[in-house]
Protein backbone atom coordinates (compact mmCIF):
# COMPACT_ATOMS: atom_id res chain seq x y z
CA UNK A 1 0.00 0.00 0.00
CA UNK A 2 1.30 3.77 -1.03
CA UNK A 3 0.57 6.27 1.66
CA UNK A 4 -0.79 9.55 0.59
CA UNK A 5 1.00 12.40 2.38
CA UNK A 6 -0.25 16.10 2.86
CA UNK A 7 0.99 17.16 -0.55
CA UNK A 8 -0.96 14.58 -2.31
CA UNK A 9 -3.95 16.53 -1.22
CA UNK A 10 -4.69 20.20 -2.72
CA UNK A 11 -7.74 22.86 -2.03
CA UNK A 12 -10.68 21.72 -4.33
CA UNK A 13 -9.96 18.54 -4.98
CA UNK A 14 -13.34 16.37 -4.52
CA UNK A 15 -13.26 12.55 -3.43
CA UNK A 16 -16.07 9.93 -3.58
CA UNK A 17 -16.22 8.44 -0.83
CA UNK A 18 -18.69 5.74 -1.65
CA UNK A 19 -21.92 4.41 -0.77
CA UNK A 20 -23.28 2.01 1.47
CA UNK A 21 -27.27 0.88 1.72
CA UNK A 22 -29.23 0.91 5.55
CA UNK A 23 -31.21 -1.58 6.71
CA UNK A 24 -33.67 -1.33 9.87
CA UNK A 25 -31.96 -4.42 11.20
CA UNK A 26 -28.36 -2.04 11.40
CA UNK A 27 -30.73 0.90 12.63
CA UNK A 28 -32.40 -1.09 15.42
CA UNK A 29 -28.89 -2.66 16.48
CA UNK A 30 -27.05 0.64 17.00
CA UNK A 31 -30.29 2.53 18.58
CA UNK A 32 -30.29 -0.40 21.32
CA UNK A 33 -26.53 -0.05 22.04
CA UNK A 34 -26.45 3.68 22.07
CA UNK A 35 -29.13 5.94 21.05
CA UNK A 36 -32.35 4.00 22.39
CA UNK A 37 -34.46 6.36 21.16
CA UNK A 38 -37.91 5.55 20.34
CA UNK A 39 -37.82 6.61 16.43
CA UNK A 40 -34.63 4.55 16.07
CA UNK A 41 -35.81 1.18 17.85
CA UNK A 42 -38.85 0.69 15.92
CA UNK A 43 -40.88 1.09 12.68
CA UNK A 44 -44.13 2.29 15.28
CA UNK A 45 -41.97 4.60 17.40
CA UNK A 46 -40.88 6.45 13.87
CA UNK A 47 -44.39 6.50 13.02
CA UNK A 48 -45.49 8.25 16.30
CA UNK A 49 -42.34 10.91 16.08
CA UNK A 50 -42.12 13.68 13.83
CA UNK A 51 -39.81 11.71 11.31
CA UNK A 52 -42.69 9.37 10.10
CA UNK A 53 -40.72 6.18 10.49
CA UNK A 54 -38.05 4.16 11.99
CA UNK A 55 -34.79 6.52 11.38
CA UNK A 56 -31.37 6.11 11.68
CA UNK A 57 -29.86 7.94 15.14
CA UNK A 58 -27.47 11.10 13.34
CA UNK A 59 -24.97 9.54 15.66
CA UNK A 60 -25.23 6.42 13.16
CA UNK A 61 -24.90 8.30 10.19
CA UNK A 62 -21.23 9.77 11.70
CA UNK A 63 -20.39 6.68 12.09
CA UNK A 64 -21.31 5.16 8.84
CA UNK A 65 -19.89 8.40 7.44
CA UNK A 66 -16.38 7.79 9.46
CA UNK A 67 -16.18 3.93 7.50
CA UNK A 68 -16.89 5.40 4.20
CA UNK A 69 -13.83 7.66 5.02
CA UNK A 70 -11.62 4.95 6.08
CA UNK A 71 -13.04 2.48 3.57
CA UNK A 72 -12.20 5.18 0.69
CA UNK A 73 -9.18 7.35 1.58
CA UNK A 74 -8.26 7.48 5.43
CA UNK A 75 -6.77 4.21 5.49
CA UNK A 76 -4.21 4.96 2.64
CA UNK A 77 -3.32 8.53 4.03
CA UNK A 78 -0.80 9.46 6.38
CA UNK A 79 -3.11 10.11 8.62
CA UNK A 80 -1.90 11.41 12.22
CA UNK A 81 -5.60 11.99 13.61
CA UNK A 82 -7.84 14.79 13.92
CA UNK A 83 -8.56 17.65 16.44
CA UNK A 84 -12.08 16.98 15.80
CA UNK A 85 -15.23 17.86 14.30
CA UNK A 86 -16.02 22.16 13.56
CA UNK A 87 -19.52 21.57 12.54
CA UNK A 88 -21.94 18.73 11.93
CA UNK A 89 -25.67 19.10 10.58
CA UNK A 90 -28.06 16.04 10.52
CA UNK A 91 -30.41 17.39 7.56
CA UNK A 92 -32.91 14.68 7.16
CA UNK A 93 -33.60 11.24 8.19
CA UNK A 94 -31.98 7.82 7.30
CA UNK A 95 -34.36 5.71 6.64
CA UNK A 96 -33.98 1.96 6.44
CA UNK A 97 -34.02 1.22 2.59
CA UNK A 98 -31.69 4.62 2.12
CA UNK A 99 -28.48 4.23 -0.06
CA UNK A 100 -26.66 6.75 1.40
CA UNK A 101 -23.31 8.11 -0.83
CA UNK A 102 -20.77 10.47 0.04
CA UNK A 103 -18.61 12.85 -0.86
CA UNK A 104 -15.05 14.54 0.78
CA UNK A 105 -13.78 17.81 -0.22
CA UNK A 106 -10.46 19.78 0.70
CA UNK A 107 -11.63 23.19 2.07
CA UNK A 108 -7.95 24.13 2.68
CA UNK A 109 -4.51 22.40 3.34
CA UNK A 110 -2.01 24.14 4.71
CA UNK A 111 1.24 23.05 7.05
CA UNK A 112 1.24 23.01 10.78
CA UNK A 113 3.46 26.01 12.42
CA UNK A 114 4.49 24.38 15.18
CA UNK A 115 5.36 20.90 13.82
CA UNK A 116 6.50 21.46 10.34
CA UNK A 117 6.21 17.64 9.74
CA UNK A 118 2.35 17.97 9.88
CA UNK A 119 -0.31 19.26 7.42
CA UNK A 120 -3.89 20.37 8.07
CA UNK A 121 -6.59 19.61 5.86
CA UNK A 122 -9.95 20.77 6.24
CA UNK A 123 -12.26 18.48 4.93
CA UNK A 124 -15.96 19.21 4.19
CA UNK A 125 -17.92 15.58 4.12
CA UNK A 126 -21.11 15.31 2.50
CA UNK A 127 -23.72 12.40 2.70
CA UNK A 128 -26.83 12.29 0.28
CA UNK A 129 -29.36 9.33 0.24
CA UNK A 130 -30.97 7.66 -3.42
CA UNK A 131 -33.15 11.02 -4.08
CA UNK A 132 -29.59 13.13 -3.59
CA UNK A 133 -31.08 14.79 -0.51
CA UNK A 134 -28.17 16.12 1.68
CA UNK A 135 -28.60 13.98 4.90
CA UNK A 136 -25.63 14.91 6.67
CA UNK A 137 -22.63 17.51 6.23
CA UNK A 138 -19.13 17.76 8.43
CA UNK A 139 -16.01 20.06 8.65
CA UNK A 140 -13.42 18.64 10.25
CA UNK A 141 -10.00 19.45 10.18
CA UNK A 142 -7.22 16.33 9.65
CA UNK A 143 -3.72 15.48 10.49
CA UNK A 144 -2.00 14.50 7.81
CA UNK A 145 2.00 13.77 7.59
CA UNK A 146 3.89 15.78 5.02
CA UNK A 147 6.24 13.60 2.75
CA UNK A 148 9.07 14.92 4.35
CA UNK A 149 8.81 14.39 8.03
CA UNK A 150 11.42 12.06 10.03
CA UNK A 151 9.35 8.84 9.83
CA UNK A 152 9.50 8.83 13.61
CA UNK A 153 6.56 10.66 13.06
CA UNK A 154 4.31 8.58 11.26
CA UNK A 155 2.77 5.89 12.59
Amino acid sequence: MTLRYFEDFAEGDRLDIGSRQITAEEIIEFAEQFDPAPFHLSHEGGKASMLGGLSASGWQTCAILMRMMCDSFLLETASQGAPGVETCSWLAPVQPGDTLRGTATVLSARRSASRPGIGILRIRCDIFNQHEKPVLTMESALLTATADAPRAEVK
